[in-house]
């Protein structure tokens, strides 16, 4: 029997479909702060119980979670995001849903990441708004997981044979199909042995869940393939790193709020200051959109990777670019971030991005012209001129802007705002004690 794509609304749904289609086990997901997926299995015996009490497990193991004598946490499954996954083997199958992390009491966990995105979307609909976010998740494939070795010397759009990972393209679309995610296209991109797959559009706590599973998906695919899946945001020296582009729209009684067909960029005032927001505040949020080390190897003039604070619609060197309008096409009308990369825990990330776009919209900020010029060759005399900023320059740096950000403060709330800063300056100072290759080749000869 073929298994489908599940659209259970409840635990009855969920208990009938593991009864009907004999499933094995179901996996229980949540994601720490800094978004590692964490999981345990539970038997189809247990599951009642589970949907009534939630699930109890260990919180001070998890990172960023609770110390050693307040470690009781539970986990809450989400019957509406029951599906099988796809990669395990069909005979036994194993299905998966997301958790909200509930204390013992049942309230919502203040370091759950999943209830931090539920926060501000609440905030959102009170509005009356929805938010949508469509990211394009861009990664790797390797050899193996010790080295950078590419399947192949393939750019952007290459096909076969200069395109070597098709195949595992193909299974992955499948794969993610098979779970209910919607693809729109894939195709190879611009570095050696890298790929894009991308998906529809989908409010915004669901494209989280979906982020998570498409990363999984991904790297299980192409261990079938006896391959190695990476979302490391910048892999290989001289080449570009992975970014995840993510577009973004309100919409209001089922219209798109940022469409204006009076306005010379077809935006209207809401849209601007949601997009003026997301710029003002873009510094503030970036050690969130950008995590780690080596996200700022890719946040670096040049390779398609965005680093000035400016908006454009046909200019891939702004921070945000805002797609030209097509007739007809007013719902598609929405901003893209080019910032964020695929290593950033979605939660947190689509969180601070509405919270700064909401910020914009309270307060009228004012959105100021579009930048069409080549941003990457304006010399400091000419990017002062048209007062554009550049995102932090390091880890340490983005990290330092959050710390001085209430905006950044209010929305993670202060669990996850100390815990992901002291993480951050940890590895910092991790990272800047290592002495490099490229130190010992660049001065032991010479010092």
């Amino acid at each position: 029997m073929d298994t489908p794509v599940f659209n259970c609304r409840n635990a009855d749904d969920v208990l009938k479909a593991v009864k009907d289609y004999d499933i094995s086990f179901v996996q229980f997901w949540f994601v720490d702060i800094l978004g590692t997926l964490k999981s345990f299995q539970v038997t189809p015996r247990e599951l009642e119980a589970a949907f009534e009490e939630g699930m109890g497990f260990d919180g001070s193991s998890i990172l960023g979670f609770c110390r050693v004598d307040e470690s009781d946490m539970v986990a809450m499954p989400d019957p509406t995001t029951f599906q099988v996954a796809a990669w395990r083997p069909s005979d036994r199958p194993v299905a998966r849903m997301f958790c909200d992390v509930l204390t013992p009491e049942g309230a919502p966990y203040a370091a759950d990441s999943r209830y931090c995105l539920k926060r501000v979307l609440a905030k959102c609909a009170e509005k009356g708004y929805t938010y949508y976010t469509g990211p394009e998740l861009e990664f790797f494939l390797f050899q193996d997981d010790r080295g950078t070795v590419p399947l192949d010397q393939g750019g952007y759009f290459d096909a076969p044979p200069l395109d070597r990972g098709n195949n595992i393209r193909r299974d992955i679309i499948f794969a993610l199909e098979k779970m209910g995610v919607d693809i729109e296209y894939s195709h190879h991109e611009a570095a050696h042995s890298q790929h894009e797959i991308d998906m529809r559009y989908a409010e915004a706590l669901r494209m989280a869940d979906i982020t998570m599973t498409y990363r999984v998906v991904v790297k299980e695919t192409a261990r079938k393939h006896g391959v190695y899946a990476t979302f490391m945001p910048k892999p290989i020296h001289g080449q570009n790193g992975s970014g995840m582009h993510v577009h973004q729209s309100l919409f209001k009684n089922g219209k798109n709020l940022f469409f204006d067909p009076a306005d010379q960029y077809h935006l209207s005032p809401e849209g601007k200051s949601f997009i003026a927001g997301v710029l003002t505040h873009s510094r503030e949020f970036a050690c969130v959109t950008n995590q780690w080390v080596n996200s700022y190897k890719r946040l670096v003039p040049g390779y398609e990777a965005p680093v000035y604070v400016a908006w454009a619609r046909r200019n891939r060197s702004a921070l945000v670019r805002v797609p030209m309008y097509k007739p007809g096409k007013e719902a598609a009308t929405r901003m893209e971030l080019r910032c964020p990369d695929p290593a950033a825990n979605p939660y947190l990330a689509f969180a601070v991005m509405l919270a700064a776009g909401l910020k914009g919209m309270e307060n009228n900020y004012v959105l100021a012209a579009p930048v069409e010029a080549d941003i990457y060759h304006m010399n400091q005399a000419e990017l002062d001129a048209h007062d554009i900023k550049a995102l932090p320059g390091s880890l340490f740096e983005a990290a330092e802007e959050m710390k001085k950000s209430t905006l950044v403060r209010e929305t993670l709330g202060e669990h996850i705002f100390t815990k992901l800063y002291e993480n951050k300056i940890m590895e910092w100072d991790r990272y800047r004690t290592q002495v490099t290759q490229y130190e010992i080749e660049r001065y032991l000869p010479v010092l």
